[in-house]
């Protein structure tokens, strides 16, 4: 796959442009998805986003635990293989093309089928931590 373009800003403030990151079907493919390892076999890192994405393997039988994400919204969209979402309200069969949202506050949990499970989330950023003096109220308090 060629990019052409990087996706910064250009010279002078120039916006941004978009552009191909990469093929998650590919990344998940078949003998692709067979040999991966578990895990993020890409991630958004572009500087300056606003967003996080990540395409996930879970190889065959595997699983994420059941746990809340208390602050976020998440998009799942599942790119190749089949597994279950695993929520409150029971199990949600999951095949190439099932979108789901995620809701932040809402317990989730995947299990991949007999061929794996490939999947791409998208959220938005976190913010990172920042280390920062105590304000000047914080000084006051006895």
């Amino acid at each position: 796959m060629t990019v052409e373009n990087d996706g910064s800003p250009g010279p002078a403030g120039e916006a941004p442009v978009p552009r191909v990151l990469c093929d998650a079907g590919a990344l998940t493919a078949g003998a692709a998805l067979d040999g991966a390892p578990a895990g993020a076999l890409w991630r958004l890192a572009e500087p300056g986003r606003q967003l996080d994405a990540n395409v996930v393997r879970i190889p065959p039988a595997g699983r994420v635990d059941p746990h809340t994400e208390p602050d976020l919204d998440v998009l799942l969209l599942v790119v190749a293989g089949d597994g279950t979402l695993l929520a409150t309200d029971g199990a949600h069969p999951l095949g190439e093309g099932s979108l789901v949202w995620l809701p932040h506050g809402s317990s989730r949990g995947l299990v991949a089928g007999a061929g794996g499970l490939g999947y791409l989330t998208v959220h938005p950023r976190r913010p990172g931590m920042r280390i920062q003096p105590p304000s000047s109220a914080d000084h006051l308090r006895p």
